[in-house]
């Protein structure tokens, strides 16, 4: 291994020696404690140090990094407290997350780092949303993000190349192929000779460097860092390693040929350079000793402290307060003149004016731009605020969502527009897995507002046409907003905005141009949380949302013998549970209608709620009007036999009659 000093001062090769050896000795003694049974689990980055010692400290200490579970090297580079570090790793409460997260699945603004989930490749869009940041500034910064040869297989893994390459942003995606994904050999995972010739392909730079070599490491990422920031571009870095332990320690290695192991063993990154500068004099066995010494005690001490620490004793109350970031969101009454406007032009409204109150506020979809959406709510925006604020996007729905949370990071706010609700499962892991999680994981919020046009009865067929919303609902850490008319529509999706949180807003696309009503000029918010009591009746509670709520409307209009009260949800996670109770204490017969299937519909769990706590006021049984259990058909006859409207005056006839 050939080590070119050309450029750095002794006392920089002494800082990248110290910094080497530091997660070598933490790990060598993690190993050991795993062995006598005093942690649970380890993933070793044994002989891949370089690479993340390397490139943590060619950057600037705000720069964020996305590390992976074998990137301890990122951690102690980045001088995180090992005492905390330990604590962390089992599982106490004086940890990074609280004990609510595993190993190297935690990140810290402090730090500038990014935790990881487990599904490896959305740490990439975050790099992406991030590097957007800076651009936006035009501060000269970069991000890094980290994946391995297996998560280049990942969908992600190319969207978020896609991505950074065609809105030129400034970060560096360090591939580490070490060999394996777990046990499956890189034969059995990609054809091409190196994982760097892929960056071709994305119109971006691409490297192959020795990954065990920490001043190639160093070297390469300082210019690939000067390299983005001048050329506003992303840059492909794969750095060629080897894993020396098993994917974790439970997995063991026999699926590892011997000779893998002398062979990577000769190109022992810590033992390399320690040779080297034993070799140039650039330090003693005796300063060795010193770095050695020092490290250890810091080892020791921070385990003695971790494993003094008290068991944790859970908090219901903590841990249920800390799955969203805390909101100050004003409710903002408006005071002023009101206009006629459509559903879809109140939300054009709202969110042009939410653009002209945030500036750090960004727009990105599929057409949002000059085409101005799918549905036009966009139109003119580019206009008025520019192509910097309002992105076009690739169809690439997760790297974008993941774009989004990175841009949280980075103290702005954005939206998302699902050009259909039905295209979120491109990007349902980003939502349910980042969005949802990271506060409760680490603190972070994700500012972030997802517009979903959702609904049938436009003859779409079975892809452009389906209620989601319940996916979402079960989801603990995300808001779902689903309003029914125009001026709610504007008043929560400002109050969306502004909401420090993941908030999925659902627009019915069948209600965006029939639907009309008065509606403030001003800017205002309404409450999310809270629902609507739309009429007051005896005989009958419905309670729906968004079209829902016009079907029961327009049967009251067409029944005027029967006295209905209609409950307008408005917001599905979190409930007004206060207001359902006295919807259901108004009439003691309670119908749930809504327009998405019926098996595990939002209807279900509302069922369930009022048996359990409004049981006494009930005088019949709580009656589903759903749409069927099938995919949604295309043909209107059978769209409209589809749907829950078809089978509402059967409905409430029903309970009508008990």
């Amino acid at each position: 291994m050939h080590f070119d000093k050309t450029g750095f001062t002794n006392d920089q090769l002494i800082q990248l020696y110290t910094e080497l050896v530091r997660p070598r000795m933490i790990e060598e003694k993690m190993l050991i404690l795993l062995r006598q049974g005093k942690i649970s689990k380890w993933f070793s980055g044994i002989g891949q140090e370089a690479i993340a010692v390397g490139s943590t400290l060619a950057l600037d200490e705000d720069e964020y990094i996305m590390p992976m579970h074998r990137n301890l090297g990122v951690f102690t580079a980045r001088n995180m407290p090992f005492e905390k570090l330990f604590k962390q790793w089992q599982g106490s409460k004086d940890g990074f997350s609280k004990g609510r997260e595993r190993s190297f699945h935690f990140g810290s603004n402090e730090y500038h780092i990014c935790g990881m989930i487990s599904h490896l490749g959305p740490q990439l869009a975050i790099g992406d949303g991030i590097a957007l940041a800076h651009k936006l500034r035009k501060e000269n910064k970069v991000s890094l993000a980290y994946t391995g040869d297996g998560g280049t297989s990942e969908g992600d893994f190319h969207e978020a190349l896609n991505v950074a390459a065609v809105w030129g942003l400034p970060v560096i995606f360090i591939i580490e192929n070490n060999g394996y994904g777990l046990s499956t050999p890189i034969n059995e995972q990609f054809v091409c000779r190196y994982l760097a010739d892929r960056a071709l392909g994305y119109g971006m730079r691409g490297l192959t460097i020795d990954g065990n070599n920490i001043l190639e490491v160093y070297k390469t990422i300082s210019e690939a860092r000067d390299y983005c920031i001048q050329n506003q571009k992303p840059i492909l870095i794969e750095c060629m390693t080897f894993r020396m332990r098993g994917h974790e320690e439970a997995s063991g290695v026999k699926y590892v040929p011997k000779e893998l192991f002398e062979e990577w063993g000769k190109k022992d990154p810590v033992q390399n350079y320690e040779d080297f500068l034993l070799q140039e004099n650039i330090l003693t066995q005796e300063k060795i000793d010193a770095i050695h010494s020092a490290i250890q005690k810091d080892i020791d001490n921070g385990i003695a402290a971790g494993f003094a620490d008290e068991k944790i004793v859970p908090n219901t109350a903590e841990e249920v307060a800390d799955v969203y970031a805390p909101t100050s969101v004003k409710i903002a009454y408006p005071t002023g003149n009101k206009t006629e406007k459509k559903f879809i032009q109140a939300i054009s409204d709202g969110l042009r004016q939410s653009m002209e109150r945030h500036e750090n506020f960004v727009l990105m979809g599929q057409d949002i731009a000059e085409y101005g959406g799918a549905f036009k709510v966009t139109e003119g925006f580019v206009q008025l605020f520019g192509k910097e604020r309002v992105r076009n996007t690739p169809l690439c729905e997760s790297a974008i969502v993941g774009t989004a949370l990175g841009l949280s990071i980075k103290g702005f706010k954005s939206m998302m527009e699902m050009q259909f609700a039905d295209f979120a499962t491109v990007g349902f892991n980003q939502i349910i897995n980042n969005l949802a999680k990271i506060h409760y994981r680490w603190g972070q919020n994700a500012d972030v507002v997802i517009r979903m046009p959702t609904g049938g009865g436009v003859g779409a067929g079975p892809f452009h046409s389906q209620c989601n919303e319940a996916w979402f609902v079960h989801t603990p850490g995300l808001k779902v907003v689903y309003p029914s008319t125009p001026e709610d529509a504007k008043g929560l999706l400002i109050a969306a905005v502004e909401d420090p949180n993941p908030v999925l807003f659902f627009e019915h696309k069948a209600l965006y141009r029939s639907v009309s009503g008065l509606v403030p000029d001003d800017y205002y918010t309404i409450e999310i949380g809270k629902a609507k009591l739309v009429k007051e009746g005896d005989d009958l509670t419905i309670i729906s949302y968004g079209a829902g709520v016009h079907w029961a409307l327009d049967y009251q209009k067409q029944h005027p013998n029967v006295s209905l009260h209609i409950l307008d949800l408005r917001t599905l996670l979190p409930l007004d549970y206060e207001a359902i109770e006295m919807a259901v204490k108004q009439t003691g017969k309670v119908l749930l209608l809504h327009e998405d299937t019926l098996i595990g519909g939002i209807g279900g769990e509302l069922a369930a709620w009022i048996a359990q706590n409004c049981f006494q006021y009930l005088d019949a049984p709580i009656l589903r009007c759903a749409s069927l259990d099938t995919p949604v058909p295309f043909a209107i006859e059978l769209e409209q036999n589809f749907m829950a409207k078809s089978r509402l005056q059967e409905s409430i006839q029903q309970l009508l009659n008990y």
